[in-house]
């Protein structure tokens, strides 16, 4: 999922698909290393060593997807060196944010783990704003999507469609709670793939579909139920979810970035916010009410408990998300990282040796 799916997922780009693919698995290959030593201070720290198991390469893996994420919204405008520190800065907020949420609000590790979608949408559009206003007119051409681009982003949202269940699953304890969990988010999965095409057929004046719609709300369904999927016992809930988030993924396509340009000047490359932070956001939502729902209310101080450490979690990591990736934008504007000018944005050759054109691009 991380090396293919989201690496080709944002190859987009008819002049940056190179470094799309390349950059994306360098920043998993470097931020796993980070996350597992993190991870290992803050949480299996034991006789002065660090313990090491699978499980914990895969919670460093999927520490390192809000990275991948977030990378999204800069698509473009960063070179390798903005990468690296963009990586380990937040892979340190968010196994920060994780311990936190942990330690005084009583959350679980899959609820912390599975709000990678919020903060990591959230952490690339604040980074991105550093990023963005008139300067991009400069490399505007160079952002047009072609056939093959857009295939190379069919086939990553292919695997993650294809991978997402097990994603979803992948950190609950009990069988039955992993195989209700692959259960709801293919249920959900399957409507937003039909809402994907559908509502983007019916949005448009002449009935034709966006495959950039396509791309993004085919899987808004799994990143709605990811973090309350082991709670969801009806099926009817899990397809509702992938409807609702379907839809606001394709309205969010069309609607947001025309007001974030005109209104803030944000430019978000990969529309991660539509993807991730929207659908994510329903997900947290639905998880409170789930939460009520499911409550035992003979004892009202516990449910108002429960209530309010799942929001405090929702709300802890998007407004991580939201700091962290303002201070990180700051850090990376500065001038000694020798950032690309904007006349070189979303364009492989600022990065990349081709031997086969001597002359020109």
């Amino acid at each position: 999922m991380a090396v293919l799916g989201l690496g080709f997922l944002k190859a987009s780009l008819r002049r940056y698909t190179w470094s799309s693919v390349a950059f994306n698995l360098f920043t998993l290959a470097l931020g796993v290393q980070w996350a597992i030593i993190l991870d290992g201070f803050l949480f299996s720290f034991s006789s002065g060593k660090i313990i090491i198991s699978i499980r914990r390469i895969i919670l460093g893996t999927m520490s390192v997807m809000s990275v991948l994420i977030s990378s999204g919204a800069t698509l473009g405008k960063v070179n390798l060196i903005q990468l690296i520190v963009m990586t380990l800065l937040e892979v340190t907020v968010f196994q920060g944010t994780k311990k936190l949420t942990l330690t005084f609000l009583d959350g679980n590790e899959h609820q912390s783990m599975m709000q990678i979608h919020v903060f990591g949408a959230y952490f690339g559009v604040a980074m991105a704003w550093y990023f963005s206003g008139q300067r991009l007119n400069e490399a505007k051409e160079k952002e047009q999507r072609t056939t093959t681009s857009s295939l190379f982003t069919a086939l990553g949202t292919l695997f993650l469609w294809i991978f997402w269940p097990t994603f979803n699953a992948a950190l609950l304890d009990y069988p039955s709670e992993k195989e209700t969990a692959v259960y709801n988010t293919y249920y959900a999965l399957a409507v937003s793939s039909v809402v994907a095409m559908s509502f983007s057929a019916a949005a448009h004046s002449d009935g034709k579909i966006s495959m950039n719609h396509v791309h993004r709300a085919t899987l808004a369904g799994g990143v709605s139920v990811g973090v309350a999927t082991n709670l969801i016992h009806s099926p009817w809930i899990a397809m509702v979810l992938g409807l609702l988030a379907g839809m606001i993924s394709i309205a969010g396509a069309k609607c947001l970035p025309g007001c974030f340009n005109r209104v803030i000047r944000l430019h978000d490359t990969c529309e991660v916010h539509s993807t991730f932070g929207l659908p994510g956001l329903l997900g947290g939502l639905t998880y409170i009410l789930l939460m009520v729902e499911q409550a035992s209310w003979t004892n009202l101080s516990m449910v108002g408990f429960q209530i309010l450490g799942s929001a405090g979690c929702l709300s802890l990591f998007l407004a991580m998300g939201l700091a962290g990736g303002a201070l990180t934008g700051l850090i990376l504007s500065f001038n000694l990282w020798k950032a690309p000018p904007a006349a070189k944005y979303f364009d492989d050759q600022a990065f990349w040796e081709f031997p086969h054109l001597a002359v020109g691009f």
